[in-house]
C-alpha cells in the first residue's frame, strides 16, 4: 500500500514539474510571438547593425572581395554613406584597410567572405599585428546550426585568427551585434593597436523572413521527434532575432592608452638633462592618436636632439631637419651618452641590442611590454623602461656604376626631386626599397609607409589604394620592386575602377636581389633568385593604367617620363614606370634575413 501511495506522489510531482515547466514555455513563447510579429514582416537585418556602429566610429571605407555570407554588411554600409572599395584579392582589402588605419586615426575595415576568404587574409592580418595597426576584420561563417558540420566554406576560423588578433569573437544572435562591433573597435585602438577579428555566421546578417525559410523541415518525422524537431527550431531562430531591434549606443568606447607616470617623466626629463650625447631613435609608435604628428615634430624640434626615424615616423621631420641624421647610426649610437627607443624595437633592426654602447643611459618607451624588453636579458639593459604612449613621455665609398641599365640610385634621386611636397611614398619590396630608404625624403609625417617590423611583401597595392582614399589630393608613389611587384600589380584594375590614381616606379633588375647578393657568395648559386626583365608597363595597360619602358636609351629624358606620369596621374590615369636598372654595391652588407 505503501509502495502504491510512493508511486502515486512521483507521478504527481512529475505532471506537477512538467505544467510548471510548460506555463513557463508559454508565457517565453507567448513573449517571442509578440517579437515575432515585428520580425516576420521586417526587412531589417545584422548587416544595418554593422554598419550603424561603423559610421558612428567614423568608418568611411569598407574594403572587400565579394561574398554571399557578407553581402548585408556590405550593401547597409553603403545605404550609410561608407564607401565600398572591392579589390582583386582579400589580401590587398586588409591591406588597404590596414594602411587608411595609418593615415587616418581610424580603425581601417576589411569584410571578406567564410573559408578561403578569410585564409587569404592571414599574412595581411598578421602584418597588421606586428605594424601594431588598429584593423577590423569582418568574416563570414556558416550558418549558426551548420558550424562543425560539414557547411560549404565552414573551417575553426577562430582558431585560426587568435594567435593574430587582440580580440576575437562569434556572433551568436542578431542583439549581439552592436555591443560585440563596438568592443572590437575598442580594443583595436587601446594599448598597443593591432588587428581584431569577428566571423558572423550568415542567418546573423540575413533578414528574419529570408532566414526563417531555412530553418523550415519540409518533411519532419512524423509524431512526438518530429514535434521536438519543429519546436527546438522554432525556439532557436527566436533566440537568434529576440530583442535584434532594440535601441542601443553605438557610439565609440572609451580608448585605453598606457601613460607614463609622474615619476617615470621627471626620471627621464632628469638623465635627458644631463646628456651631452643623446640621440632619439623614433618608431612607428609615435604617430598612433591621440597626439597629431604636427604636434610630435614640433616637440622634436624644441628638444633639438638628433633623431633617427624608422618606420612610420619617417617623414617626421619633413625634408630638411637639420636634426634628422640618415647615416652612420651604428656610429652615433656607439658615441651616444643617451640613447631614447622611442616606439623602437631591438629587434634585427638593432642587432637585438648589440649596436647599443653598454655605458649609455638607454630609455625605452612602448606600449608593449614584449617588444619594450625585446632582448634586454641578452644585450642591453635599459635605465628606464616605460610602457606606455611614446609621445608622453655608417659611411662608406660606394661604386654607383651600372653597366648596362640605368642606375637605380639616380633614377630614386631623380624621383625624390620631382615628386610632390603632399607626396605618400609606399614601400614594397628588397633591394630597390632598401636604397630608396636611403635617397627618398618623405616631406612630413604620415608619408611613408613600408609593411613594418613582418618585412611582408605584396602591400604595394592595398597600402596604396588605402592611402590615396584617405588623401586624394596627394601623389602617391608605389616604389616597387620587381619581384614585390607581382604581388599586386592586378590592383591596377581596382584603381581604374574606384577612381584612385596612383604612380608605381618598379626597379626592375629581373632578380630577387637582396637574397640573391648573399646567396651566390655564400652557396654558389642563384637559385630561385633570377627573374625576367618582365613587360609590368604591359601588365599596367592591360588593366587599364598607364606604362612607361624606361630604359638605358631614355637616361636624358627621365625627367620628363616621370612629369608625363604625374601628369597621367592628375588626369585620373594610374602610371607605372617600368625602370630597367642595373647593379651596385651600394647595398652589399644588408640584412635579407
Amino acid at each position: 500500500m505503501s509502495l502504491k501511495r510512493n508511486m502515486l506522489m512521483v507521478i504527481f510531482c512529475d505532471f506537477l514539474f512538467v505544467s510548471l515547466a510548460a506555463l513557463c514555455f508559454i508565457r517565453v513563447y507567448t513573449a517571442a510571438q509578440l517579437n515575432y510579429s515585428r520580425w516576420s514582416c521586417s526587412p531589417r537585418h545584422g548587416g544595418e547593425s554593422v554598419a550603424e556602429v561603423l559610421r558612428a566610429h567614423g568608418v568611411k571605407y569598407v574594403f572587400t572581395l565579394v561574398g554571399g555570407h557578407i553581402s548585408p554588411v556590405l550593401v547597409a554600409c553603403e545605404k550609410v554613406g561608407i564607401r565600398i572599395v572591392d579589390t582583386r584579392h582579400e589580401a590587398t582589402a586588409v591591406f588597404a584597410a590596414d594602411a587608411v588605419a595609418r593615415l587616418s586615426g581610424t580603425v581601417g575595415v576589411a569584410a571578406v567572405t567564410a573559408g578561403p576568404g578569410l585564409t587569404n587574409t592571414v599574412t595581411a592580418v598578421k602584418n597588421a599585428q606586428m605594424a601594431e595597426s588598429p584593423l577590423l576584420l569582418i568574416g563570414g561563417a556558416a550558418g549558426t546550426l551548420l558550424k562543425g558540420r560539414g557547411a560549404l566554406q565552414d573551417i575553426d576560423q577562430m582558431s585560426l585568427f587568435k594567435p593574430l588578433c587582440k580580440f576575437c569573437a562569434s556572433i551568436r544572435t542578431v542583439r549581439e551585434i552592436v555591443p560585440t562591433v563596438r568592443k572590437a573597435l575598442a580594443v583595436a585602438q587601446s594599448g598597443t593597436p593591432g588587428p581584431v577579428f569577428i566571423e558572423f555566421p550568415i542567418d546573423t546578417l540575413y533578414p528574419y523572413h529570408l532566414v526563417s525559410k531555412e530553418f523550415t523541415v519540409k518533411n519532419p518525422p512524423k509524431g512526438l521527434m518530429g514535434k521536438i524537431i519543429t519546436w527546438y527550431l522554432n525556439n532557436h531562430l527566436m533566440n537568434l532575432f529576440a530583442g535584434a531591434w532594440e535601441t542601443r549606443d553605438v557610439s565609440p568606447l572609451p580608448v585605453d592608452i598606457p601613460q607614463a607616470t609622474d615619476d617615470q617623466v621627471q626620471r627621464c626629463i632628469e638623465l635627458v638633462s644631463r646628456a651631452k650625447k643623446p640621440v632619439i631613435l623614433l618608431g612607428s609608435q609615435a604617430t598612433l592618436p591621440p597626439t597629431p604628428a604636427d604636434d610630435v615634430r614640433k616637440a622634436l624640434e624644441d628638444l633639438g636632439i638628433p633623431c633617427f626615424l624608422g618606420g612610420m615616423s619617417r617623414g617626421m621631420l619633413g625634408k630638411n631637419s637639420p636634426i634628422h641624421i640618415r647615416q652612420n647610426r651604428r656610429d652615433a649610437l656607439k658615441e651616444a651618452d643617451l640613447v631614447l627607443l622611442a616606439g623602437t624595437v631591438c629587434d634585427f633592426r638593432l642587432s637585438y641590442g648589440r649596436v647599443l654602447n653598454r655605458r649609455s643611459k638607454i630609455i625605452a618607451v612602448n606600449r608593449d611590454k614584449t617588444q619594450l624588453l625585446k632582448n634586454s636579458d641578452l644585450f642591453w639593459k635599459p635605465t628606464i623602461a616605460v610602457q606606455g604612449d611614446t609621445v608622453f613621455c655608417k659611411s662608406k665609398h660606394t661604386n654607383e656604376k651600372t653597366e648596362h641599365h640605368l642606375n637605380p640610385l639616380k633614377v630614386l634621386h631623380q624621383v625624390d626631386e620631382l615628386m610632390a611636397e603632399d607626396s605618400i611614398i609606399v614601400a614594397d619590396g628588397g633591394d630597390f626599397v632598401g636604397s630608396a630608404a636611403y635617397i627618398l625624403r618623405p616631406r612630413g609625417p604620415l608619408q611613408w609607409l613600408d609593411p613594418g617590423a613582418f618585412g611582408t611583401l605584396g602591400v604595394g597595392g592595398g597600402f596604396a589604394l588605402g592611402a590615396k582614399l584617405c588623401r586624394p589630393e596627394s601623389e602617391v608613389w608605389i616604389v616597387y620592386g620587381d619581384g614585390s611587384s607581382g604581388y599586386s600589380v592586378a590592383e591596377f584594375d581596382t584603381f581604374g575602377r574606384h577612381k584612385t590614381p596612383v604612380i608605381a616606379v618598379v626597379g626592375n633588375d629581373a632578380c630577387w636581389s637582396q637574397i640573391s647578393r648573399e646567396q651566390v657568395p655564400m652557396l654558389g648559386s642563384n637559385v630561385a633568385c633570377g627573374l625576367a626583365f618582365t613587360d609590368y608597363h604591359i601588365v599596367a595597360d592591360g588593366f587599364g593604367g598607364k606604362g612607361y619602358l624606361v630604359g638605358r636609351e631614355d637616361e636624358d629624358r627621365l625627367n620628363d617620363i616621370i612629369r608625363q606620369a604625374q601628369k597621367e596621374t592628375q588626369e585620373g590615369k594610374a602610371t607605372l614606370l617600368n625602370v630597367l636598372i642595373g647593379k651596385t654595391n651600394f647595398r652589399e652588407g644588408s640584412i635579407s634575413v
